[in-house]
């Protein structure tokens, strides 16, 4: 089964893709001494109802001391309440510097218990265990962890690099069918900034069957390896080119009650905002931005913005996002398919342009 291996510069980890981890979880840490004196398992309530046993019972089977605990499920619980809380329930179980930490769960989990293993105790070992799409494919590698605020996401975090990711796709087949479509659009993202060919391949899968080849999740994986090789702490413009859509998305996503848009679904939003300006402003041909855009329409991500959602609102979110930097809007665009570019010269009437385009129907 594929491994993707991650390089960092003082830091190296395996990501391995294999159908029944989930019931090797224990023996695996237990070989790469990644345990410690006691584990803490960080689900959230949907994920642990399905999974936890499994990954509790692997522990006990060789006499891993373990500790669960559960946080709401949804976007909500990336909150520093839920963070203080989850920390003193590690606290009275027992938990200190020599414990680890593992994340079971979609990328709200894993940017919860990432940012909880970066702090407790000044950082304990974390293994990412993603049960979604979206994790899957991105966010359990790379080592960015994180919490909201009313003013928009991910504003408090840290880089934490995991010491090594379990992928089972085996997970996905328990997901609800939005929740598994929606997770398409960072695949989609990584096949239109780096690897067109992929976009072909992601656009021949059925919707509706939950499963995902092996092969398609670590090609996904090496993606975000080799970005995040190259540009660890996103100092760069190489790491900041997986924020393809990220930037108007995530202000979409911040303008709304939290679960009531997706991440991927804002996402595909913010990458047909993208692709417009990508045709305006880099020479992006219209073909390949259909082409993109028929990927989308073929997992039944929204692409046309619901007019509640007012262009004043996202602009304010945009302002603090971490992509502007010292107030220039930094901004990914495709020059073609398959080849992202970072440009600092868009203004914020082109955002604005952008954002008004992605009201108009298809």
């Amino acid at each position: 089964m594929p491994t993707v291996d991650v390089a960092l510069t003082d830091h190296r980890y395996a990501v391995r893709v294999e159908h029944g981890l989930l019931g090797q979880v224990g023996a695996i840490l237990a070989e790469h001494g990644l345990a410690g004196k006691k584990v803490s398992v960080i689900s959230d309530s949907n994920v642990a109802a399905l999974h936890a046993p499994v990954v509790m019972d692997s522990l006990t089977a060789v006499k891993q001391a373990a500790s669960l605990h559960v946080v709401p499920a949804g976007e909500g619980s990336k909150a520093m309440t839920v963070v203080e809380n989850v920390c003193r329930e590690m606290i009275l179980a027992g938990h200190d510097r020599s414990s680890s930490v593992i994340a079971l769960g979609g990328g709200v989990v894993g940017d919860l218990a990432g940012f909880i293993a970066s702090i407790f105790y000044r950082g304990l070992p974390l293994v990412q265990i993603p049960t979604t799409i979206v994790s899957q494919v991105d966010s359990s590698v790379g080592g960015k962890t994180g919490v909201n605020t009313p003013e928009g996401k991910n504003l408090i975090g840290s880089f934490h690099q995991p010491r090594m990711v379990l992928v089972d796709p085996e997970t996905l087949k328990t997901l609800p069918p939005r929740a598994f479509r929606e997770g398409f659009a960072e695949a989609i993202k990584h096949a239109a900034i780096r690897d067109a060919e992929m976009l072909e391949m992601i656009s021949q899968l059925d919707p509706n069957e939950l499963a995902v080849p092996v092969d398609l999740l670590a090609r996904n994986l090496a993606i975000k390896a080799r970005i995040v090789e190259a540009d660890e702490f996103e100092t760069g413009n190489i790491r900041a080119l997986l924020n393809f859509g990220h930037t108007i998305g995530h202000g979409i996503e911040a303008s709304v009650a939290y679960g009531k848009l997706l991440h991927g679904e804002a996402v595909a939003l913010g990458m047909r905002a993208a692709l417009w300006l990508s045709e305006q402003h880099a020479g992006l041909s219209r073909p390949e931005s259909q082409r993109v855009l028929d990927a989308m329409h073929h997992f039944g991500l929204p692409l046309l913005l619901d007019s509640e959602i007012t262009t004043e609102t996202i602009m304010e979110k945009l302002s603090r996002d971490k992509k502007f930097s010292a107030g220039a809007i930094r901004f990914v665009v495709l020059e073609k398919l398959g080849h992202a570019v970072v440009i600092d010269h868009l203004t914020a009437a082109d955002l604005c342009a952008a954002i008004e385009h992605i009201r108009l129907p298809l």
